[in-house]
């Protein structure tokens, strides 16, 4: 383990922005976002951002290819460019988790070379926290906010920022900082984790229960009466789902620029009642139906599919975003008992 004075850190982002892209959380006037580190920008200290780190690896929107028509030959354009490795720093646990769901989805066969190319080139440094708010339930499904995975995990203290490489990518951004660094035991990593997971104990949401939900439960749950009164309330606008770690969704279309055609992909959102519109009309015509979609498929389809792994990782911001406070944690105490068992 190596660690560094807070009052030497802009010199450690100085050093990795001269090598490659450095992103991490900056302030902003809506909070905490991910930008492209600039010399004076500071490490946010805000626990989520507005957005999740998915976006460096499956953006809102990209484009995936044109195609220049002449006569009746078409050419076909490979608009990619990320070909740089880039870092981003201060993930936490509840995002870094994320990764893991999202590569079971892009990085299966036939894998997903957009994806596929970002992962590759990216270093993953993860922060652990240290004031976790009431919104978050990470532990629930097994995450550890006190030390997350990632290339390499950083902590936090009052006077120093502390770094250990987890692989061999961790290792390169160890050996990058080394002379900016110095060797250190892990006596102050492990208070602050103890206090960390002292006040992870008495969140509110501590007790959430999952035992009742996972793998083949679709039988017990399609068909819940709770269903009705829950999706009552939803305004089917997508915000759970934009701002999810772990929503994987997405559409692509072509547009007609007037000299050739982009086909490009954007994030698409179950709760939309054109989603998954084919020629004979939407499979899913009442709000009920897509509102049961989104939560069995993190409760119920995804572990289904997926040795038992849930496709949620308490990050909470579904907790705080939704307009109507309607959530994953009313859903499962609802479904589950009152209790969240």
């Amino acid at each position: 383990m190596r660690k560094c004075s807070l009052n030497s850190l802009n010199a450690v982002f100085e050093k990795l922005a001269n090598d490659s892209a450095l992103y991490m959380p900056v302030d902003g006037d809506k909070g905490a976002d991910y930008k492209k580190w600039e010399m004076g920008d500071e490490l946010s200290s805000a626990l989520n951002t507005n957005r999740s780190a998915k976006d460096f690896f499956f953006p809102q929107t990209e484009n995936l290819m044109e195609f220049k028509v002449s006569g009746k030959e078409i050419e076909v354009i490979d608009t990619r460019d990320e070909k740089e490795d880039f870092v981003v720093f201060g993930v936490r646990a509840c995002d870094a988790k994320s990764f893991d769901i999202l590569d079971t989805v892009f990085l299966s066969e036939p894998c997903d070379s957009y994806y596929a190319n970002r992962r590759e080139h990216a270093t993953i440094v993860t922060l652990a926290c240290t004031r976790p708010s009431e919104t978050c339930f990470c532990n629930v499904f097994g995450i550890d906010a006190t030390k997350p995975t990632g290339d390499v995990t950083c902590w936090k203290t009052a006077d120093d920022m502390y770094f250990e490489a987890n692989n061999e990518k961790g290792k390169a951004f160890i050996e990058k900082i080394a002379d900016l660094t110095e060797e250190c035991d892990s006596k102050a990593v492990e208070e602050q984790q103890a206090k960390t997971k002292e006040i992870l104990k008495k969140l509110p949401l501590a007790d959430l229960k999952t035992e009742k939900f996972g793998k083949d439960k679709t039988a017990e749950f399609f068909d819940a009466p709770e269903w009705r009164e829950l999706s009552t309330s939803c305004l089917g606008c997508g915000t759970c789902t934009y701002v999810c770690p772990t929503c994987q969704c997405y559409d692509i279309k072509d547009y007609d620029t007037g000299h050739g055609v982009i086909r490009f992909r954007c994030w698409d959102s179950c709760m939309y009642s054109e989603f998954t519109k084919m020629a004979h009309g939407n499979n899913r015509l009442s709000q009920l139906e897509r509102f049961r979609q989104r939560f069995m498929h993190k409760l119920v389809y995804y572990p289904t599919n997926n040795d038992g792994v849930f496709g949620c990782v308490g990050c909470g911001r579904c907790l705080a975003k939704c307009p109507i406070s309607m959530n994953i944690v009313k859903v499962m105490k609802a479904l589950g008992g009152n209790d969240g068992e």
